[in-house]
């Protein structure tokens, strides 16, 4: 099962009201439970592969896996005045970085050119570094989260022009 398709089965169940979801699998099994007691929206979700790993979420879902998600991106055209611009999205929950590291320059900048492949930032997700990396060649027109701020699945990261 890849990392998207659980998060997304964390945001059905957060939104279906059922209190505790169970799927198990050949090599893991998923539970997922909500706090019904209170008026919060706190939801637990465990994630259980070969070895077992639990993860408790205060108020987001979180996923534990013991495979790494995907660092390529997905380029979806946005609703916008200008057609031809694209977003490129958060292909996990995390920590937004511009940067390699601290004491190094940040990957990209607005206007800068990039070739498909290239490293537009990094998303820090359970203490792993996953490099984003541009799936078209484009041009960057606006960076749209700042740095060190926490991301969304599927949240608009940069608008970019294809070239």
């Amino acid at each position: 099962m890849e990392i998207k398709e659980i998060q997304n089965l964390i945001k059905f169940v957060a939104k279906s009201g059922a209190h505790e979801v169970k799927l198990e699998m050949d090599n893991f099994k998923i539970t997922i439970k909500t706090n019904a007691d209170s008026n919060s929206s706190e939801m637990q979700s465990t994630v259980q592969s070969v070895p077992n790993i639990m993860v408790p979420a205060p108020h987001q879902p979180a996923v534990a896996t013991d495979t790494e998600p995907p660092a390529k991106t997905e380029s979806k055209p946005v609703n916008d005045e200008v057609d031809n611009l694209i977003t490129i999205k958060s292909p996990m929950i995390g920590t937004f970085y511009r940067k390699p590291s601290p004491d190094k320059d940040v990957f990209i900048e607005v206007g800068d050119i990039v070739k498909e492949g290239d490293v537009l930032c990094v998303v820090e997700a359970m203490k792993l570094f996953n490099e984003i990396e541009s799936d078209i060649s484009c041009k960057i027109i606006k960076i749209l989260v700042d740095d060190s701020s926490p991301v969304e699945f599927d949240q608009p990261l940069f608008l970019v022009e294809p070239i």
